[in-house]
C-alpha cells in the first residue's frame, strides 16, 4: 500500500484579505499564519503521508483553504467551481495539482457553484451543505457524478455557517459532531453528539484511532479522547479568524 497523499498550498502573504462571512474581520499576521501552516503539514508528514503542494498563489487571499478547491472520491477529483467569485482564480493551479495525482477528473461548471467545505463523507453518504457558497446546481451535478459511483447525497440546510464542515464533522465511526448553536439541521445525520466548544467541531481523521483538531478546544479534546480516540492538535488560530479550520487546509488522498 502506497503512502497517503496531502494536497496542500502554502497561505499566501495576503491571507488577510480572505473572504469572510459570519465573522468580524481580525488582524491576521502572516508569518504566524505561516508557521502554523508549516506545524499542521508537519503533523502529516511525521506520520508517513506524502506532502504534495499546489504551486504557490499569492494573488488568492483564501488559496491555502485548498479543500474548497477539489474533493476526492475514491479514484475521482472532483474539480468544484467556487461560490465566491474572488475565488475562482485558485482554480487553474489545482487543477494542474490534481493532474500530477493519476486521478480521473470530474468538473462542476457554471452556473453550478459548489465548495469542498460543504461535504462531508460519512462512509459511502455525502453530506452536501446547501449554503451560501454551494447551490441546487451544484448540488444536482454532484449526484449525478457520484450516484452511479455508488455514493448516496444528502442535501443539507446551512445558514448559521459558512460551510457544512463549520458546522460538523465524522469521528472514525462515522459519528458526526458539532457545536449545536452552529448546527442547523441535526436530524440530517443518523447519530449526531453536540461538543462544548466552536473550534472542536472540525476533526480529521488520520486513522481508526486517530484524529486531528485545533488547540483551542481543550474541553472537546478530552470528549474526544473519553471516546477512545488518540487527539493529536495543531495551532491554526490565524486561519480560525477566516472562518478556516483544520479541515479546510487540506485535501486527503487515501488509496
Amino acid at each position: 500500500m502506497t503512502a497517503p497523499r496531502l494536497l496542500v498550498r502554502r497561505p499566501s502573504p495576503r491571507l488577510a484579505d480572505g473572504e469572510l462571512t459570519h465573522l468580524e474581520r481580525l488582524p491576521v499576521d502572516p508569518v504566524v499564519a505561516l508557521e502554523q501552516w508549516e506545524g499542521y503539514v508537519e503533523v502529516f508528514r511525521a506520520r508517513g503521508w506524502q506532502i504534495v503542494e499546489v504551486d504557490p498563489a499569492d494573488d488568492q487571499p483564501d488559496g491555502v483553504f485548498v479543500e474548497d478547491a477539489v474533493i476526492v472520491f475514491d479514484d475521482l477529483a472532483v474539480l468544484c467551481r467556487a461560490g465566491a467569485a474572488s475565488r475562482r482564480g485558485e482554480a487553474p493551479s489545482i487543477r494542474a495539482a490534481v493532474a500530477r495525482l493519476d486521478l480521473e477528473m470530474a468538473e462542476v461548471a457554471a452556473p453550478g457553484t459548489l465548495d469542498g467545505g460543504d461535504v462531508l463523507k460519512v462512509g459511502r453518504v455525502v453530506y452536501v451543505g446547501a449554503s451560501s457558497r454551494t447551490d441546487a446546481e451544484g448540488i444536482a451535478q454532484l449526484r449525478r457524478m457520484l450516484e452511479p459511483r455508488g455514493w448516496s447525497i444528502v442535501e443539507v440546510p446551512v445558514h448559521r455557517v459558512l460551510h457544512l464542515k463549520s458546522a460538523v464533522t465524522a469521528l472514525p465511526d462515522g459519528t458526526v459532531v458539532g457545536y449545536a448553536p452552529l448546527v442547523d439541521a441535526p436530524e440530517s445525520f443518523p447519530v449526531f453528539v453536540g461538543i462544548p466548544e466552536e473550534h472542536g467541531t472540525a476533526v480529521v481523521v488520520l486513522d481508526e484511532r486517530t484524529v486531528l483538531m485545533s488547540a483551542d478546544a481543550p474541553e472537546t479534546a478530552e470528549v474526544y479522547r473519553k471516546r477512545g480516540l488518540e487527539v493529536v492538535t495543531a495551532e491554526v488560530t490565524e486561519f480560525e479568524k477566516l472562518e478556516g479550520c483544520v479541515t479546510c487546509l487540506s485535501v486527503r488522498v487515501r488509496d
